[in-house]
């Protein structure tokens, strides 16, 4: 396609969300910091580049990106700051070491991969000295995204106690504004996971519109949807063009010429192979070649162009007006799992327009009227079978009650504390890491790491952990033994530092929090967990 190839009607908007539990001081190999440092290395470093091109050039409402106030954490954190440092300079280490190798095959990929380290390397060493925020501030200045925000800790909200998910969508918000001086007006909901009534949670937090998956709006995403009597609107991942891309069983990256992911040089860590065939062994598996996958780029962005301009034109018929396309992925698809998908993401939103197509944001969308009727949205997620087997289903069901019990303690706790300590009304640094704790242990990622299998000991490792913290501190609280609670948070903070800023007097009174019966419904019959 070129600039005069026919306008389409309607909106694509491409949604990344980014997010990475928290990782810092809590193990390194084979899962821990090294999954934040490859991410960082492989996606967010690229992915930000491609941004701060399309900035230079003054293109405004490229992307809709979301970033985990938990992600956005460890992106400005003087430890995970230190370590990536020390990860980029190691990865050029390894790739000097594979370059003096005597097999050609090694020394080629020792030249790329020096190549590749030094370039990140000297983007880190002059961009992100001081993380993340200022990088992303830029962008959202330059109008150039859309920054979606989101709870603190990426928890599954339909399964939270109410008033620690008022609690930590309001914080995860604040937590945003004061990296940089922007409230995000939409959020990605983690994991889309939605209950009837959380709309609500949104009108009042000042949230506009958030996503959901598909099946959610059962197909129908050609236009964002209000949901019920609220001012809030959903939008749904339009599948079809989604899967394009990548789907539980298909997608661009598992082309023959893509490098493989799985498949490491165990001598360097370094990955030499190309995917080749998906029922080829890793030790048969050919050289990567990046003039092969660069072909395969370009073919795969001309597809994926021409899915769009035919989505549109579809949809936009069938509904009678224009119509809106939204596709939406993990940003960690990107460069950490599909190695080449950065120069995809680069090409596709450079040749969207020349085809066509208008690219805009979910607030664009909202303002410009692309939303439609209100509808009675039903309990959700983007997860296995769309609903909450994923965080509900009887593989987790011991992480259920772990969670339900480390709230319901770091809860009564704070309310007794609180109680006692009401002339005062002074902040307490126990207090405050009971609740931190508490948003660790119910994160979303230790459920689906058990039920996906990926991982799952750690997972497990890491909730029963925070939980421990949790027992350990209000134990020492409710005894009156404030000395040794103090102590001991000083302990846990320096492993879970993270959001400074929270303050467990921020906690919404339990008589200020009521659920409306739909929701109290939909919280007692969580989908999906037969």
């Amino acid at each position: 396609m070129t600039s005069g190839a026919t306008r389409v009607p309607g909106m694509f908007a491409l949604v990344l969300h980014s997010h990475l539990p928290w990782l810092a001081n809590h193990g390194r190999w084979p899962v821990g910091e090294e999954w934040l440092y490859q991410s960082w290395a492989a996606s967010y470093l690229p992915v930000f580049g491609v941004m701060r091109r399309l900035a230079a050039e003054g293109r405004a409402n490229q992307l809709t990106l979301g970033m985990t106030p938990v992600l956005a954490a460890q992106l400005d954190d003087p430890h995970c700051l230190a370590g990536m440092h020390h990860w980029l300079g190691n990865w050029q280490l390894r790739a000097h070491e594979a370059a003096l190798m005597p097999d050609k095959d090694r020394r080629e990929l020792g030249r790329r991969e020096h190549r590749a380290s030094a370039a990140a390397l000297d983007d880190f060493e002059r961009r992100w000295q001081h993380g993340a925020s200022p990088l992303l501030r830029e962008l959202v200045d330059a109008d150039t995204i859309e920054l979606l925000g989101g709870p603190l800790a990426h928890p599954f909200q339909p399964l939270l106690d109410p008033r620690l998910r008022q609690f930590s969508l309001a914080e995860g918000l604040a937590d945003t504004t004061q990296r940089l001086g922007h409230t995000p007006s939409g959020i990605w909901a983690p994991e889309c996971g939605y209950a009837p009534g959380m709309e609500r949670d949104y009108d009042a937090a000042g949230v506009r519109h958030f996503m959901v998956d598909g099946p959610s709006l059962h197909g129908d995403t050609a236009l964002g949807r209000p949901v019920r009597d609220a001012d809030v609107v959903a939008f749904g991942r339009d599948l079809q063009v989604s899967y394009r891309v990548w789907s539980p069983k298909s997608g661009y990256p598992g082309h023959g010429a893509y490098r493989d992911f799985h498949t490491y040089d165990h001598g360097t860590g370094l990955k030499p192979s190309r995917v080749t065939g998906r029922s080829v062994a890793p030790q048969d598996k050919a050289p990567y070649d990046p003039d092969l996958a660069a072909a395969a780029v370009r073919r795969d962005v001309a597809d994926f162009v021409t899915t769009v301009r035919t989505r549109l034109s579809d949809e936009s018929e069938r509904i009678g007006r224009p119509a809106l396309v939204v596709a939406a992925f993990d940003t960690e698809l990107y460069g950490h799992w599909w190695h080449e998908g950065p120069q995809w993401l680069e090409q596709v939103l450079r040749a969207l327009p020349e085809a066509g197509v208008t690219v805009g944001t979910l607030q664009q969308a909202r303002t410009e009227g692309y939303v439609g009727e209100p509808v009675p949205l039903a309990a959700s997620s983007w997860g296995s079978g769309k609903d909450w087997r994923v965080w509900a289903g009887e593989q987790v069901s011991d992480l259920v009650a772990l969670n339900e019990e480390v709230v319901r303690t770091a809860l009564d706790t704070l309310d007794k504390a609180q109680a006692q300590q009401d002339s005062l009304g002074l902040r307490d640094r126990a207090l405050d890491q009971i609740v931190r704790e508490a948003i660790l242990a119910v994160s979303s990622d230790w459920a689906f790491m058990v039920s996906k299998d990926s991982a799952a000991g750690y997972a497990r490792d890491r909730a029963h952990l925070h939980a421990h913290a949790v027992r350990e501190l209000a134990e020492a609280v409710s005894s009156g033994h404030w000395e040794r609670a103090r102590a001991l948070a000083a302990g846990w903070h320096a492993a879970d530092g993270l959001f400074p800023q929270l303050d467990a007097r921020r906690m919404p009174a339990q008589s200020s929090v009521a659920l409306a019966d739909a929701t109290a419904g939909a919280m007692t019959k969580t989908p999906g967990a037969q």
